[in-house]
Order: structure tokens, then C-alpha cells, then sequence
């Protein structure tokens, strides 16, 4: 039996009329849609004063490992810059680095960050903790060349969406339980948080065509986890499962009324203020999965990606005010 599910947004709604929605996800129709399921970055940084680079390490088996850093162009800075590192959704079986880039990119603009965006393995090529690993790697080569990426190794946040953001709170948890680095706040965007995909919003969007249905997410799972299964699921890949979500980062939460990860994200800010720590959690009426990605001018999209921002743009400035004087013209204010 059909669930009733919460509507979108109408402006949204009418937005998503005339885009053509995938029926379902398997290997044939993820070959198809890979080679699109990231836009070129250089439209994005016309315009705007950026130096850009990119760089290759290795990973934890030798695998090398694409970054693309984003940096403020202009004079040197007496004083180092808050950093984003940002991981990428797509299912965990789609996307790149550059996928959805425009989020950070407006922290960029507001605050002066760097921003570095890693390119992690995919599923299903790349399988159980491969992707995460990718990710924490990643990390640990921001704290490694803060200096020389004029980076503020105490204003470091990681940031990610869908799965990206499922990514985001595993390498929080990695660092936690690995002594490091140190991070400052994480930022989980509709996250892809829990393998075992059946909550009451998970069903509520099933059986139809969608931006992300919960057919589509068993895909994304059954990719990156194989024959893994129940408990020898690692929390670091299904976040949800982590038995213990003490002394981790702040957290910012958010997500749509009307899509696949509602209830898992509201569940992991729960837990996270169970166990003492702090997150703020946003659920916006009539969002559908990745609404604020897809369109962002939307009046509902412009609310929810003004609020992530100022929550951020707070977070940074208390960060300076404990550590470390503010950045001297772009910095953490507006």
C-alpha cells in the first residue's frame, strides 16, 4: 500500500514538471547517466576572483586521489582562512568533485574559505570502506599543508551532500576515533546516513519516479556494501549504525519534508543531542531531495542555503574569536 507522503513545495513542484525523472537505477542506466551527473566548474568560477588547483595523493592502497583547490585571489593575508572540504553527493555511485561545487563555492564568496573538494572512488568499482577512506585521506592532506594552503587548521569543516553528507559524518567519526584532525564543524546536506533504508520517509517516496526514491537508494547500498550485511556494516560507511556519537563536531542538519532522508536525518540530530552534543536541525516544508542543489533561486532553496550559511558564518566567527584573531577583509563575517 502507498504511504501519504507530504507534498512538495508548489514552486518546486513546478520546477520538477519538466525534468524528466529516472524510472529506476541499475547498472545499465547508471552507465548511462554517469557522463552527466556533473556540470564543468569553469561556468562557475567566471566571474569570480579564484585561484584554482588541483593535486593528486595517494590513497590508503596506492590509489591516487583528485582534490581541487578553490582559493580567494588577491593579496596575501596577514591572518590564515577558515577551510571547506567538501565531498560530493551522487548516491555514492555517481558525481565528482565538482558536483554541486556551487554550495561551498558561495561560503567561498562569503567568508573567504578554501575550499577543497575531494574526488573519492565510486560504487560499485570501489566497495565498503574504500570511498570513506578516500575522504578521511583527503582530510588528513588539508591538516597536513594548512600553511602552505594559507588554511587555519582550527576553522577546518567538512561539508558534503546526500551522500556526500553520509561521507561527511563518517570521516567525522573517523577523525574522532583516530585522534584526528581536528574539525570545527561538520555540515551534512540531505545526508545519506543509514544502509538500512526503511524508515517511514523512505517508504512514503517508493514505487515512483523520483529525484531519489527509496528504490534508488537500495541501489546506492547494495553498490557500495556488496555482500556486507546487518552488523558488519561499519558505522563509518552507515553513519546511522554508530553505537556512540559523543564528542563529535557541531553539526548542521538539514533536509526536505518530502524526500527519502527525512527520517534518518532527523533521527541522527537526536542521537547526536542525546549523547550531549550539538546540532541544528533544519526540515523544510515541501523540499523534495536535493532541492536547493537543483534549483537554487527557488524561494524555498535561496531560505534554506541562506540559513546554512549563517549558521556556518557564526560557527567560524566563534571559532576565530577562541583561536585565532579574524581574517582581515573577506573574513568570517559578511
Amino acid at each position: 500500500m502507498t504511504l501519504a507522503s507530504p507534498p512538495f513545495d508548489p514552486e518546486l513542484r513546478t520546477l520538477l514538471a519538466g525534468v524528466p525523472l529516472v524510472p529506476e537505477l541499475n547498472h545499465e542506466v547508471l552507465a548511462q547517466i554517469r557522463p552527466f551527473s556533473s556540470a564543468p566548474v569553469e561556468p562557475l568560477l567566471e566571474g569570480r576572483t579564484i585561484d584554482r588547483r588541483d593535486v593528486a595523493i595517494a590513497g590508503p592502497d596506492g590509489t591516487r586521489i583528485p582534490l581541487s583547490v578553490f582559493s580567494p585571489a588577491g593579496p596575501n593575508r596577514s591572518t590564515a582562512a577558515p577551510c571547506v572540504y567538501w565531498m560530493h553527493g551522487g548516491g555514492m555511485v555517481m558525481g565528482d568533485r565538482f558536483s554541486q561545487i556551487d554550495i561551498p563555492l558561495e561560503w567561498l564568496d562569503l567568508f573567504g574559505a578554501v575550499v577543497v573538494s575531494v574526488d573519492y572512488r565510486l560504487a560499485p568499482e570501489a566497495t565498503g570502506t574504500s570511498l570513506v577512506e578516500d575522504c578521511y585521506r583527503g582530510l588528513l592532506w588539508v591538516a597536513e599543508h594548512t600553511d602552505e594552503l594559507g588554511v587555519d587548521p582550527d576553522r577546518i569543516v567538512v561539508a558534503g551532500a546526500s551522500a556526500g553528507g553520509g561521507l561527511t559524518a563518517g570521516v567525522a567519526l573517523l577523525a574522532r576515533d583516530r585522534g584526528g584532525p581536528s574539525i570545527a564543524a561538520q555540515v551534512l546536506i540531505c545526508p545519506m546516513l543509514d544502509h538500512r533504508n526503511d524508515t517511514t520517509s523512505s517508504r512514503q517516496y517508493s514505487g515512483a519516479p523520483g529525484v531519489w526514491t527509496r528504490e534508488m537508494n537500495e541501489f546506492g547500498w547494495r553498490s557500495v556494501l556488496g555482500d556486507t550485511a546487518g552488523d558488519t556494516v561499519p558505522a563509518y560507511v552507515s553513519p546511522a549504525t554508530a553505537g556512540d556519537l559523543s564528542g563529535l563536531p557541531d553539526v548542521y542538519i538539514d533536509a526536505g519534508t518530502a524526500e527519502v532522508f527525512r527520517d534518518e536525518a532527523v533521527t541522527y540530530a537526536s542521537r547526536i543531542w542525546a549523547a550531549g552534543g550539538q546540532a541544528e536541525l533544519h526540515i523544510w516544508a515541501g523540499g523534495f531531495h536535493g532541492f536547493d542543489a537543483l534549483y537554487p533561486h527557488a524561494r524555498l532553496s535561496a531560505v534554506a542555503r541562506r540559513t546554512r550559511s549563517d549558521w556556518l558564518t557564526r560557527l567560524l566567527t566563534r571559532a576565530a574569536g577562541s583561536a585565532r584573531p579574524q581574517v582581515s577583509g573577506q573574513g568570517a563575517g559578511r
